[in-house]
């Protein structure tokens, strides 16, 4: 009985169960399923016992367990924080194992990413080609802006015939009140004639303002071009510069163009930029001649034939006025350009494009091997062959050598040698050339080139001035003249030629024919006259004829930052030195060197009589150009820092003095020597060759009184034994008024603030 007392309470409690499950079934059938919130109540009252302890849950093998916080009838057994925590963990120890076994190559992604780039760019070039206006077989800027110029002036002309037509139809049919009436209308139909330079006020045509308004008129032009022509995005890097003083520039140029190594650069941005305002300009006047033409509204009755034809006849000229200067403008922009590429060039231009952008980023070795497997591949291209000698000229200049840049001269000239080879090109690797000979020293061999260049392109006058330069540096004035003389008698007005021709005529001593040449060719303002040495030269003959204008001239030099000051004139400098005409020997620092120069003052002066009297040949009369009148000779010692022959032999006493002191026998800026000058001599004023040395004069025989020195506005006199010391970078002229010959011991110093890095690299002098 207890049994089945026990047993029907677990009936009861099953059926009610069932029941329900059954209740629960019927509805969820009703509502068609309930979200989890509405369940989680539900299921939370359900799991909990009537005293709030959890349910126990019946597993599927039959036993019975404690149902943790969150679990309820089988329900899952982990967090979604503990799931969340597995997933990040597995994410960390994924990267970690990407990153140490290197499974991913990322610098194979990078260069295919890159090489993705270069393949579009191309391809994008080659849709374009068909709008290559300019034939140098791909389509850039100044294609774009040929383009849209047509575009604009073809439009702006049919609207303005459109206007007329619509015009001239009506005025034939209307009465004159109608013509009041057709007034007012074209006053309202004025802006579909302007141009897009008229969307801001314009100034008046004639006023100052006119050229202003064509600088935002250019500026809209290159965004409109950009808007028009979608190119890949570019790449901001930089490439090394060919030379180390000029910027970099960007190395999606064009690569057909020659940059600072080939000389031939294509025309600067803001030349095309005034082109293109001097377009626009004239397209706006053709507006305003338009407005001026039309019948003013005061008039009450118009005549309409005579009043539509005359505008017409004038709109039709200044539109054709409008398409002649584009056209010009179109024909100047393709004469600008250089043509580079022939035929053999062009069907190869996408690899030799690639190989000069790697030059021009600075991957020289890459860019090298490039260009050499063109030249093997393609030996009949001469871009090829001179983007070769380009990459050897910068890695000469990159790791100094000589023998990479003769390499370079050479490949430059393989490439003029080709044949079919374009002028541009042929000009362009011959003129590199013979400036790299230059630099190696090699002037006869520039002088050849630059002579073939002369006999290619005659009517260049350009490059005759180039040779004339190319003869002086040889030494050969007499060549140099003849060069500028058939200069001159091309070009009269050549301020180039003008300024080394006066400068021959003055080494000539034809002092007062010099004057107009040098004064005519720094006046003109061109390119290679504003040169210090032009503004010293015709000072110097200026002061020489006795015209106080030379100092004018200096004051102009010193402003364009040729001289130190009006009275220092020296070319050859360092800046920041101390300057000062007069010095003492304490401020010098060489107080020692000077002590000793007065107390063997004797000895040095005896060795000196005693050459004299032996062999009056080891005094050479002055070779500078420097006398007015008189005679003086030089027994020079040391010069550049080094022993002049055997000259010690002479006064073996005096050297050995001498030795003792490297800031004068190491001064590679300056001489030791003796000078003898005899009565009746004038030293015009001059100027020393640098600012890096300081001059002493020791005095041996002095003759009284007559000799004197001026150094600035300071005269002073020698004496015997005594040493004066001045800057000869300053202005100083001498006199010898004296019944007899006067004998002084130069020696030149180190400017005492000069560094000893300083006095071992600076170039003798």
């Amino acid at each position: 009985m207890q049994r089945c007392a026990s047993s029907q309470p677990l009936v009861e409690e099953i059926q009610a169960e069932e029941e329900e499950e059954e209740e629960e079934q019927e509805v969820f059938q009703e509502t068609g399923g309930v979200n989890e919130e509405q369940v989680g109540p539900v299921e939370e009252a359900s799991a909990q016992e009537p005293d709030g302890r959890p349910a126990p849950v019946e597993h599927k093998n039959g036993k019975r367990a404690e149902a943790g916080p969150g679990v309820a009838d089988g329900g899952p057994r982990f967090s979604m924080f503990t799931w969340l925590m597995v997933v990040a963990l597995l994410g960390v120890w994924s990267s970690v194992a990407v990153f140490y076994f290197d499974i991913v190559d990322y610098d194979r992604v990078l260069a295919r990413a890159q090489e993705f780039r270069m393949n579009f760019s191309e391809v994008l070039q080659g849709k374009l080609a068909a709008y290559d206006t300019d034939g140098d077989g791909d389509f850039d800027v100044e294609d774009a802006k040929v383009l849209l110029d047509q575009r604009r002036f073809r439009g702006s002309s049919e609207r303005i015939r459109t206007e007329e037509e619509k015009k001239r139809g009506r005025r034939r049919g209307e009465t004159s009140g109608e013509a009041e009436t057709n007034q007012t209308k074209e006053k309202t139909s004025k802006p579909e004639v302007e141009t897009p330079t008229q969307r801001a006020p314009e100034p008046e045509e004639d006023g100052p303002g006119a050229e202003e308004t064509s600088v935002p008129g250019s500026q809209d032009v290159e965004s409109e071009i950009q808007a028009a022509v979608p190119l890949p995005p570019l790449d901001d890097s930089h490439f090394v510069p060919d030379d180390p003083t000029e910027p970099g520039q960007r190395y999606e140029e064009e690569p057909g163009s020659i940059d600072t190594t080939g000389v031939l650069v294509e025309e600067n941005q803001p030349e095309e930029t005034e082109g293109e305002s001097g377009r626009y300009q004239t397209s706006s006047k053709l507006s305003q001649e338009a407005e001026a033409e039309k019948p003013p509204k005061a008039e009450p009755e118009p005549e309409p034939q005579t009043g539509s034809t005359r505008p017409t006849e004038s709109r039709q000229a200044a539109d054709g006025a409008a398409e002649k200067t584009a056209e010009e403008q179109k024909e100047k922009l393709k004469k600008k350009k250089p043509k580079l590429l022939n035929k053999v060039d062009k069907s190869i231009k996408s690899e030799i494009d690639a190989a000069e952008r790697l030059r021009k980023k600075g991957n020289l070795d890459l860019a090298l091997k490039a260009f050499d497997s063109l030249v093997q591949q393609h030996p009949l291209s001469p871009r090829a062959r001179y983007g070769k000698a380009q990459v050897q000229d910068d890695l000469a200049e990159k790791l100094r050598s000589n023998d990479l840049l003769q390499s370079a001269i050479s490949m430059y000239g393989e490439a003029a040698e080709l044949p079919d080879v374009t002028s541009d090109l042929l000009r362009a690797a011959l003129k590199r050339r013979a400036e790299r000979q230059q630099f190696l020293g090699r002037m006869r061999g520039s002088l050849a080139t630059l002579q073939k260049l002369v006999d290619v392109f005659p009517d260049d006058v350009g490059l005759r001035n180039d040779l004339g330069v190319a003869h002086l540096l040889l030494g050969d004035n007499k060549g140099a003249k003849k060069v500028y003389e058939e200069v001159l008698a091309v070009a009269p007005s050549n301020g180039f030629a003008k300024v080394h021709y006066g400068f021959i005529l003055k080494a000539e001593n034809k002092i007062a024919e010099s004057i107009p040449y040098l004064r005519e060719g720094l006046e003109s303002g061109e390119p290679g006259t504003d040169d210090g040495r032009f503004y010293f030269h015709l000072g110097d003959a200026l002061q020489r004829v006795g015209d106080d204008s030379a100092y004018l001239w200096y004051e102009r030099g010193h402003q364009r930052g040729h001289f130190a000051s009006v009275w220092q004139r020296s070319l050859y400098n360092v800046e920041g030195l101390k300057a000062q005409p007069w010095w003492t020997p304490q401020e010098t620092g060489y107080a020692d060197l000077v002590r000793m120069l007065e107390r063997n003052w004797k000895t040095i002066r005896d060795e000196a009589l005693a050459v004299m009297d032996r062999s009056r040949g080891r005094f050479l009369p002055e070779e500078e150009n420097l006398r007015e009148k008189g005679e003086w000779g030089q027994y020079t010692l040391w010069q550049q820092g080094k022993r002049v022959g055997n000259a010690c032999q002479g006064v073996p006493k005096t050297c050995a003095l001498m030795e003792r002191f490297p800031e004068a026998t190491g001064c590679k800026r300056g001489q030791i020597k003796f000078s003898v000058m005899q009565p009746g001599t004038h030293v015009w004023p001059h100027t020393g060759p640098t600012n890096c040395r300081l001059r002493m004069h020791l005095g041996l025989v002095i003759p009284a009184p007559g000799c004197r020195i001026r150094c600035t506005d300071q005269t002073r006199e020698w004496e015997e034994g005594k040493v004066l010391i001045f800057d000869d970078s300053f202005e100083h002229e001498v006199w010898q008024e004296a019944n007899s010959y006067r004998l002084i011991f130069i020696v030149d110093v180190w400017h005492p603030e000069l560094s000893q890095y300083q006095r071992q690299t600076l170039s003798p002098i």
